[in-house]
């Protein structure tokens, strides 16, 4: 019968169990995961189950540290989202988070685009630390990535993105619109339905507060063109952007995207 362990195929003997198969590699193995889920009970084997052997603490070489960072996907789903492109413009509250949730997903090509650079008021709903203020959002966003997955492929852009500008993202799969200001979110989300029309457009509208998270839905407005928010509460005087609301919506259009890659 032929399994998988730790991404390497193994020819193993029927009615074997899990544990047997982790006691002739390491019985010290502290974590076991069968086909994504950590397992606290032995069980039987089938056909093609795919099982992660970790011990925690240990040091790994690059090619394993791989291996592992993607032994809680469901499985076959990697190799789909190792292959994904997906363009995040605007690095704020929404394009930080985003970015950091398709990374640690394993999106195998990021393109980060923005204009500007970390400042403290960006801490409070950002993905970005004290000391990377004074640094270009796309080269600190970039070395945080790298901190966290290491095997994904970055593209920077330190431009303010115009209609002059977004065909220089024509090699991606998926556009993400992440702007603060809602008339650029409209001047490009219109030329790229109107020119782009084989990407898929995700883009967001009302996430300010700290209303109820249960109002921040995902819609699909026409083929391949979704908007993620809760469509009503934007950020005006007396009503800011806050982490958890801000962090809900974007992690609505991260899971999109990957819903997109892995069913497509």
């Amino acid at each position: 019968m032929k399994i998988i362990v730790n991404e390497n195929v193994l020819e193993i003997e029927d009615n074997m169990t899990l544990y047997q198969v982790r006691d002739m590699h390491k019985k010290k193995y502290d974590v076991v995961i069968l086909n994504g889920y950590q397992i606290q009970d032995d069980k039987m084997l089938k056909e093609n189950d795919q099982i992660t052997l970790i011990k925690k603490g240990e040091i790994l070489d690059i090619n394993e540290l791989e291996r592992l960072l993607i032994a809680r996907h469901t499985p076959n789903i990697h190799n789909k989202l190792k292959k994904g492109k997906v363009a995040i413009l605007g690095l704020g509250g929404l394009g930080s988070n985003v970015a950091i949730s398709l990374a640690r997903i394993g999106v195998g090509e990021l393109t980060l685009v923005d204009f500007d650079i970390v400042e403290p008021s960006n801490l409070n709903r950002q993905q970005y630390f004290i000391s990377d203020i004074g640094k270009y959002k796309t080269v600190a966003m970039g070395e945080n990535i790298s901190k966290i997955n290491p095997f994904i492929k970055i593209k920077t852009y330190n431009l303010f993105v115009n209609k002059d500008n977004i065909d220089k993202f024509n090699d991606v799969d998926i556009i993400i619109e992440a702007f603060d200001n809602p008339k650029s979110k409209a001047q490009i989300s219109n030329y790229i339905l109107a020119n782009m029309k084989d990407k898929y457009l995700i883009a967001s509208s009302g996430m300010a507060g700290y209303y109820d998270s249960n109002i921040i839905k995902t819609k699909k407005i026409r083929d391949k063109f979704y908007i993620c928010g809760d469509l009503i509460h934007e950020a005006k005087v007396g009503e800011g952007l806050m982490a958890p609301r801000v962090s809900i919506c974007a992690n609505h259009m991260a899971n999109l995207a990957t819903q997109i890659l892995i069913d497509n």
